[in-house]
């Protein structure tokens, strides 16, 4: 399974639900790399998006344990026996967990493969990514020359677990 993320210095993710900040090239990058295939993320996630609705050309799983919730078109599932049932149904390589935090957290142990966008910039933020740099399990195996958006720098990595 994949990953896929946009953190700041700290490894913040969002701040009251939303991105911290929205990047054309990383949001082209997250498209690009997500569409015909399958996403996995939390209610709250699903929720920030346009009209709280799935992402188009894609499947997309959201885990809740709020048993009535409508997901307008996602696949819900309520436990995370539950989503590993589901996603045993779609080849690990076409899966991407896209959060919010507790999700990342969750999964993070069953992906093998992350795209992570550093943005040279500390902001304020209430959601985070473990930090990978820290985990001698994951290598950065690839990265871009560095972006700039106005006056931010970010840069594209993969991770890959050894």
């Amino acid at each position: 399974m994949n990953l896929i993320v946009a953190v700041d210095k700290n490894w913040g993710i969002g701040y009251e639900n939303k991105l911290l900040v929205s990047i054309p090239d990383d949001m082209k990058f997250f498209r690009e790399t997500t569409t015909g295939n399958v996403v996995v993320m939390g209610r709250k996630t699903l929720e920030s998006f346009p009209g709280g609705r799935p992402l188009k050309n894609r499947t997309n799983i959201v885990l809740t344990r709020d048993r009535n919730y409508d997901g307008k078109g996602a696949i819900v599932v309520h436990s995370k026996e539950e989503l590993m049932e589901e996603l045993a149904k779609y080849d690990s390589e076409s899966i991407y967990v896209i959060g919010g935090e507790s999700i990342y957290k969750m999964l993070l142990d069953e992906c093998d493969v992350a795209h992570v966008t550093k943005i040279d910039y500390s902001y304020r933020a209430d959601a985070y990514f473990p930090n990978l740099d820290e985990m001698a399990e994951w290598k950065i195996v690839a990265d871009s020359d560095e972006q700039t958006y106005f006056d931010l720098e970010y840069k594209f990595y993969k991770y890959m677990k050894n």
